[in-house]
């Protein structure tokens, strides 16, 4: 019975979307389009996560993009005595604070990117998309951009490292063993990427959950319908 309800469900959701689909400019030449509204999706939920991590203490104040100090840094490679100074609370908050002020300017050079991969996104399946799980488009995006939002970012992370409390860094490093200075960016430009990934989800989930929000003419019919 309950199989039957959800198929009935998605038959009348397809239904509803079938005007969209007939509509002059659907298949990407103005007018109503899927892929239109995907894009549009997907260009307001960066902005919005952009603008977001991007502010002073973005990352840091972020309960879903916040990022850690690596496991390494202090772990059970260091002495004892190193252990303790770089797992206490004075270092910890300033490296946790250093690690995510960098991740902002690497996110600065990442924006961009991400603007161009959704400017020239390639959809084969948009009412898939449209009618997929709350972050859908975003899943797509990740795809698209490959390791291309990782690459972008390096160099923006390097210098947020150099930039913001180097000596705390540099002093961390040299007491650690089994952790260098790339080893660190690397860390941090990964899980940088991972964080403005479930920004941009999280935007993208409020957006579907209430379209009518964005007063978006095109997002609020397409979602709203998909619903």
């Amino acid at each position: 019975m309950s199989t039957m309800i959800i198929e009935r469900r998605e038959l009348l959701g397809a239904v509803a979307l079938v005007p969209l689909l007939s509509l002059p400019g659907c298949a990407g030449t103005g007018g109503f389009s899927l892929v239109e509204a995907i894009r549009r999706l997907l260009s307001l939920s960066s902005q919005r996560a952009f603008a977001s991590l991007m502010q002073e203490n973005g990352f840091f104040d972020s309960q879903i993009a916040r990022i850690s100090v690596p496991d390494r840094l202090g772990g059970a490679a260091t002495s004892g005595i190193v252990s303790a100074l770089l797992r206490s609370d004075a270092i910890q908050s300033r490296l946790t604070r250093q690690v995510n002020r960098a991740a902002e300017k690497g996110a600065a050079l990442a924006a961009p990117i991400v603007t161009d991969a959704i400017t020239s996104l390639s959809i084969e399946d948009a009412l898939s998309v449209v009618r997929g799980g709350s972050s859908a488009a975003t899943d797509k995006l990740g795809t698209a951009l490959g390791t291309r939002l990782v690459d972008a970012m390096l160099p923006g992370v390097s210098d947020g490292l150099k930039l913001f409390d180097s000596a705390i860094v540099t002093q961390a490093l040299k007491l650690a063993t089994g952790i260098d200075f790339a080893g660190l960016r690397d860390d941090v430009t990964r899980k940088a990427s991972d964080g403005i990934y479930r920004a941009i989800a999280r935007e993208e989930s409020a957006i579907r959950a209430n379209p009518q929000a964005t007063g978006d003419p095109l997002l609020i019919a397409v979602f709203g319908l998909a619903r």
